[in-house]
C-alpha cells in the first residue's frame, strides 16, 4: 500500500528545499501558485484527466463536459474509463462522496464535490449515497457525539439544497446509521481484517500517541464504496463506485481499492478535484476554522464583498501605472482562480484572463467581477436552503429502496 507521505512533495524554490503538504487533515504549498498537481499525480500513481478522456466522455454521455472537468478543476483519475465502458454497455454503478461536518455551515469549498456530484447524477441517472462522517469529527475534533450529530443534519441542509433528486440519493449519519446498519458493520469488520496496523500507520501516519479512534476510521470511510454496505438500495447486487473527492482524500481509497480484490469486490473508480483555495491565497485550502479564509453559506451580500475586497490575494501589481504597463499574474490572483470555478461563461472568463494579464483590467475590477458572481451563488443557495424542513432532512436520510433494479445489466 501506499503511503500518505507520498502526498509531500520536494521542491526547490530560490535554492531551498521546500514541501507541499496533502493528507487528508492539513494541505499546505510554499508556492504562491499552490499544489504541483502533476507531481501529486506521479507520488499518488493516478492519472492525469486528459482530452481523450473528455472527448470519450462527451461521446458517450452526449453531453457537454461540466466547467470543473473542462478547466482541470477535476484533474485526475483512477479508472473512469472503466465506468465509461459501464455505462456504455448499459451497466450499473453509483456515486458515493462524503462530507466532515464540523462546522455549523459549509463554505464554498464544501460545495464543489456536491455541485460535481449532481451534475453527474444527473448525467448519468445513478444512485447517490452520502457520507456523513460525524464520528471521525467528534474524534478529531473533541466534539460531543450529540453535537457532531447535530453539525451533520445542519450541513444535510446545505448538501440538499444543491439539488440531489430525493428518489436517487441517500443521506447517512455515521453516529445514527451504522449501529442500525448490520451489512455496514459487516463490512467495516471484513475491511478491519484486511488491513494491518503498520499499513495503517504508514498509510495515514498515525502515531502512539493518537486516539485508537483515528486508527479505526478509515474502514469506516471505506465501507460505502461497496454497494453490500446498502442492501436496501442494491439487494444483492455487487455494484461498481465511483467516487468524486478532492485530491487528499485519495489515501482512503487507496486503502480500499488495494483489498479489494481479497474481498471479492469491484474496485471504487475515483474522480480528484484540486483544492478550492483560501482567499489569503493558493496556498492552503479553504478552512471553516478560519473565517476570515472562507466565504461560508451563511454569509451576507455585504460580508461577502467585505471579505473579498479585504482578504483575496492579489495578483496584480503595487501601483495601478505598474499593473498597466505589466499586467496581473491570473495564477496567483484568488478572484481569478474563484471565477475558474464559479463563472460558466468560458468567453467571459478567457476575456476576464486577458484583460487582467495585459493591465487592462484592474485588481478592484476584478475583484467586482468576482463578487457579483459569488453573491448571486450564495444568495441563490439561501433560498433553497430556507425551503429545506426537517421532514425533507429525515426523508433523504431515511434507509430506502432509489429504485435500483438490476434488468438486463441495467439500471431502471
Amino acid at each position: 500500500m501506499e503511503p500518505v507521505t507520498d502526498g509531500v512533495e520536494d521542491l526547490e524554490i530560490n535554492g531551498k528545499s521546500v514541501e507541499d503538504i496533502v493528507t487528508p487533515w492539513t494541505v499546505n504549498s510554499k508556492n504562491d501558485a499552490g499544489v504541483d498537481y502533476d507531481k501529486l499525480i506521479l507520488r499518488f500513481g493516478s492519472s492525469k484527466i486528459d482530452q481523450e478522456l473528455l472527448d470519450r466522455f462527451e461521446k458517450i454521455t452526449g453531453k457537454s463536459c461540466h466547467r470543473f472537468l473542462r478547466r482541470g478543476i477535476f484533474f485526475s483519475h483512477r479508472d473512469m474509463h472503466t465506468v465509461l465502458n459501464l455505462y456504455e454497455q448499459g451497466k450499473p454503478f453509483y456515486l458515493y462522496t462524503g462530507r466532515g461536518p464540523s462546522s455549523d455551515a459549509m463554505h464554498l469549498g464544501h460545495l464543489i464535490p456536491f455541485v460535481f456530484c449532481k451534475w453527474l447524477q444527473d448525467v448519468f441517472d445513478v444512485p447517490l449515497v452520502i457520507q456523513l462522517t460525524d464520528d471521525e469529527k467528534a474524534i478529531w475534533k473533541n466534539l460531543k457525539l450529540e453535537e457532531a450529530i447535530r453539525l451533520a443534519y445542519e450541513n444535510s441542509k446545505d448538501i440538499i439544497a444543491c439539488g440531489f433528486d430525493v428518489k436517487k440519493t441517500f443521506i447517512f449519519s455515521n453516529l445514527e446509521h451504522i449501529g442500525n446498519n448490520v451489512a455496514f458493520y459487516q463490512n467495516m469488520i471484513r475491511i478491519q481484517k484486511s488491513v494491518t496496523f503498520n499499513q495503517i500507520k504508514g498509510i495515514f501516519g498515525f502515531g502512539d500517541s493518537d486516539p485508537v479512534g483515528k486508527i479505526a476510521f478509515p474502514p469506516t470511510q471505506a465501507a460505502p464504496a461497496i454497494s453490500s454496505t446498502f442492501p436496501f438500495i442494491f439487494k444483492d447486487a455487487i455494484v461498481p463506485c465511483l467516487i468524486p473527492c478532492a485530491i487528499d482524500q485519495d489515501p482512503y481509497f487507496r486503502m480500499t481499492r488495494d483489498i479489494a480484490p481479497k474481498l471479492g469486490v469491484p474496485k471504487p473508480a475515483l474522480l480528484h478535484s484540486i483544492f478550492f483555495p483560501a482567499l489569503q491565497g493558493s496556498q492552503t485550502k479553504m478552512s471553516a476554522s478560519d473565517f476570515n479564509s472562507a466565504i461560508f453559506l451563511t454569509d451576507t451580500a455585504k460580508q461577502i464583498k467585505n471579505k473579498i475586497n479585504k482578504h483575496a490575494f492579489s495578483g496584480g501589481q503595487a501601483t495601478v501605472e505598474e499593473h498597466r504597463r505589466l499586467g496581473g499574474n491570473c495564477d496567483i490572483d484568488i478572484s481569478y482562480q474563484w471565477l475558474r470555478f464559479f463563472l460558466d461563461d468560458d468567453d467571459k472568463l478567457a476575456e476576464i484572463e486577458k484583460n487582467y494579464t495585459s493591465g487592462a483590467l484592474l485588481t478592484g475590477e476584478l475583484k467586482k467581477e468576482l463578487i457579483e458572481v459569488i453573491q448571486k451563488i450564495v444568495a441563490e443557495h439561501q433560498e433553497r436552503k430556507k425551503a429545506i424542513t426537517d421532514e425533507i432532512v429525515k426523508e433523504y436520510m431515511k434507509p430506502r429502496d432509489l429504485g435500483f433494479k438490476l434488468t438486463n445489466n441495467s439500471i431502471k
